[in-house]
């Protein structure tokens, strides 16, 4: 029984009492007994107006906490005309009119900071109070090659990501400059928020891959036009003098005039092998833009196959092929592509050395296929891994280190993300995203 109820039915029963008082005093004065019970009739009605008139506010606070609770803040009360009453409802009012407005300002706030997360060209990974991925933005979603969708609900050592251990293991307000998929470079630092008081951890992702690899390509590009202009000017004059001086070949007595013109031969093969030597790096330089058409990718790697057979063959190597649905024509300058993939095999075999498999896999969707050239050699070393694609790197005796940098000059124009890896318990894999 409610409050209201109790007091009302209290009001009743006291009336009800004096009422057959007053009968059994009043009961031979019929004008009294009359007036009297007149009076407790009047009593009991204006005690039940007060009673409700009483509970009037405690009815508006009920309405109103009901309305906070559903989180309803746009409903306010109008004023009865009562002060007292008045004044509460004032009092609600300015206080519903406060709480509207914070909260439109924290959905304001709260969908400003998602589209500047969404529109940050650095990663941002978001972990709840357990450590789980709860969001990735576009650039993290690129980076870490995960949906947000596939990523949430997973701890960051569960993403089977090369760089994703590393970040779980990520000491707190401290900043690395990791390597990611092989070429990549990102800056990745661990930071604290609270939420509802309780710490959260997130986690920036800043690529330094574009500003460090146009840094260095402008580095090299001034460097070997200034070699390649002394070089050319030099092996010009002196690829004249020889040429010239062959002429005095008959002047020369009989028993020296053998090593004489063996002497200019030799001199003249050395300019002209150093000239092209410096042609190699200047066509890293002088690379053009891509010419972009649609092209079979599986027929390009099969014709590419057959040039490089008699080498697999002389060294005892299978080559196998994994393709599963066949991709699209993808859009691509077929001539730069072919020496990306033609270097890439290269690499592979001379991995192996000899009695090995090179395994071609085309996989991903129809309109974005992934390529990977997997190989059973000895894999990358770490040291060799933190220094692939610095420019004209190279562990080979006599490389220049122009492969890979050739290829991801043309990659990188084409716009395709590309990786070189270790697989797991084999050799290593070049992988190229052709989104």
């Amino acid at each position: 029984m409610s409050l209201r109820a109790k007091i009302i039915l209290y009001l009743v029963i006291i009336h009800l009492v004096w009422a057959g008082m007053a009968v059994f005093v009043f009961f031979d004065n019929r004008v009294w007994l009359l007036v009297v019970e007149l009076f407790f009739a009047v009593s009991i009605v204006l005690g039940v107006l007060l009673v409700r008139a009483f509970f009037v506010p405690l009815q508006l606070i009920q309405t109103g906490a009901e309305l906070m609770n559903e989180r309803d803040f746009t409903c306010t009360f109008i004023e009865t005309g009562q002060a007292e009453m008045d004044e509460l409802i004032r009092v609600y009012n300015h206080m519903i009119e406060a709480l509207r407005e914070e909260r439109l300002k924290l959905t304001e706030q709260h969908y400003f900071l998602q589209e500047l997360i969404n529109a940050s060209p650095a990663g941002i990974i978001v972990l709840d109070y357990d450590g789980k991925i709860t969001d990735l933005n576009p650039s993290a979603e690129r980076l870490m090659m995960q949906t947000r969708q596939e990523a949430a609900g997973k701890r960051l050592r569960d993403l089977g990501n090369s760089i994703a251990a590393l970040l779980d293991s990520l000491p707190l307000d401290e900043s690395k400059v990791l390597s990611l998929h092989g070429n990549r470079r990102v800056r990745c630092q661990k930071s604290e928020f609270f939420d509802r008081g309780f710490p959260r951890n997130f986690i920036l992702l800043e690529e330094l891959t574009e500003e460090l690899r146009l840094s260095e390509k402008r580095a090299y590009e001034k460097l070997i036009r200034m070699m390649s202009h002394e070089v050319n000017n030099s092996v010009a004059a002196i690829s004249s003098l020889l040429e010239s001086c062959t002429n005095y070949a008959g002047q020369i007595e009989a028993a020296d005039r053998e090593d004489f013109v063996n002497a200019l031969t030799v001199a003249r093969q050395r300019a002209q092998h150093l000239n092209g030597f410096m042609r190699r790096f200047a066509d890293v330089v002088r690379l053009p833009l891509p010419d972009r058409r649609p092209c079979n990718l599986v027929s390009l790697l099969e014709d590419l196959v057959s040039l490089i057979q008699p080498e697999l063959a002389k060294r005892q190597i299978c080559l196998s092929w994994d393709i599963g649905r066949r991709p699209s024509p993808v859009s691509m300058d077929k001539n730069q592509m072919e020496q990306v993939f033609l270097n890439v095999l290269k690499n592979a075999i001379e991995a192996i050395g000899v009695n090995g498999t090179v395994t071609i896999r085309v996989g991903g969707e129809p309109q974005a296929p992934v390529v990977s050239v997997e190989d059973s050699g000895a894999g990358i070393t770490p040291e060799v891994h933190q220094n692939l694609f610095t420019p004209f790197f190279t562990t080979k005796a006599e490389g220049q280190g122009i492969g890979l940098t050739l290829i991801q000059e043309i990659l990188t124009q084409h716009g395709f993300q590309f990786a070189l890896e270790n697989e797991a318990g084999k050799g290593a894999r070049f992988s190229i995203w052709m989104r």
